[in-house]
């Protein structure tokens, strides 16, 4: 275990010192290169943003707090089907670790669009720990020969997957999204920390804050200024189109919203916004919004806020996850365990 343990800090250690200047011949800038060309979204902002949250995760420290609960390895190593999203940079990385640790195989369907980065990965672990080799395979085609199944998708894919591999042990992800709370007293720098919660990844991510829960009488001025900084955005292709299209569908829809030229928010009560786009609702008491998160958990991944609510995170906290902050609250490295 100590030798995987030791492949995990010198990842760390790479992904936090990597430089594309220094490394511009080495095979893991040619793999971030190719990851670019086949998905636009992962431009070199969000690739390295997306490196280096992941290199201030992989420290000693983190990695005994998040594997100190769990019995690793596993005594009867078995073949786990890895089905990953593709939404944004590294998505399926931490499954692919909770595997490695485990000591169980894989079998790896990567997204379409994402066919690079987690092989890159691979392969520098490897280096690290060259025992290792073969115990992780990568595969376009549909999954065979497994003894279980992590599947991450969309509600209707996720239906499809219940289904498909009903026959074995499965985990099972679904949309979800991210919310702020808010209640007016929140620093400049609290509301810069939002604006990253929202708009890191262009908004793509299963932890951007799509829905902000706001008290009466809120400025929401105050969201906009905090979004200014970011006003460059619209100067991304595809997120410019995204936005003009989404701007026309509100139009001809009669949906009233506000916008600042780059981002829009409308008044709804929605788990989920299109590119370029939140919703915001305003709450009688933060009593009633405590009862209406609990009961919409299932369509939550994380609640951002300045106030002492269960589980909340710092804002601005989003997009760095610890290493047991499990998508969809689902311990994988407990499944992986329990098989």
């Amino acid at each position: 275990m100590n030798s995987k343990i030791n492949a995990l800090l010198q990842l760390g250690e790479f992904l936090k010192e990597y430089k594309r200047d220094t490394h511009h011949d080495h095979e893991f800038t040619k793999a971030l290169d190719k990851a670019y060309q086949a998905n636009g979204w992962f431009d070199t902002d969000q690739l390295d943003f997306a490196l280096k949250s992941w290199g201030q995760a992989l420290q000693k420290q983190l990695i005994e707090n998040w594997t100190d609960s769990v019995a690793l390895p596993v005594n009867n190593p078995k073949t786990i089907g890895l089905v990953l999203a593709g939404n944004i940079p590294f998505v399926g990385l931490h499954d692919l670790l909770c595997v490695w640790l485990s000591w169980h195989r894989a079998i790896v369907k990567t997204a379409s669009k994402d066919p690079y980065l987690l092989p890159a990965i691979l392969r520098l672990l490897e280096t690290y720990a060259p025992q290792e080799k073969g115990r992780i395979q990568f595969t376009d085609k549909a999954l065979q020969g497994y003894d279980a199944v992590i599947a991450t998708g969309s509600d209707n894919a996720a239906r499809y997957f219940d289904y498909y591999f009903s026959h074995v042990p499965h985990l099972i992800r679904k949309n979800r999204n991210g919310v702020a709370v808010l209640d007016g007293s929140e620093s400049t720098t609290a509301l810069s920390g939002l604006a990253e919660d929202m708009l890191r990844y262009y908004g793509l991510g299963c932890r951007n804050v799509a829905q902000l829960f706001l008290p009466k009488g809120y400025d929401l001025d105050l969201i906009f200024g905090a979004l200014y900084p970011f006003h460059s955005v619209i100067q991304i292709e595809k997120y410019a189109h995204n936005y003009d299209y989404n701007k026309a569908v509100f139009l001809m829809s009669d949906i009233d919203f506000l916008e600042n030229g780059f981002f829009m928010l409308r008044e709804s009560l929605s788990w989920s916004a299109p590119i370029a786009t939140a919703s915001y609702h305003y709450y009688e008491s933060l009593e009633e919004l405590q009862s209406l998160l609990e009961k919409e958990k299932e369509r939550i991944q994380c609640v951002v806020s300045e106030l002492a609510l269960p589980g909340a995170i710092s804002l601005g906290q989003a997009q760095h996850p610890q290493l047991w902050d499990y998508a969809d609250g689902k311990n994988t490295l407990h499944f992986l365990q329990n098989l």
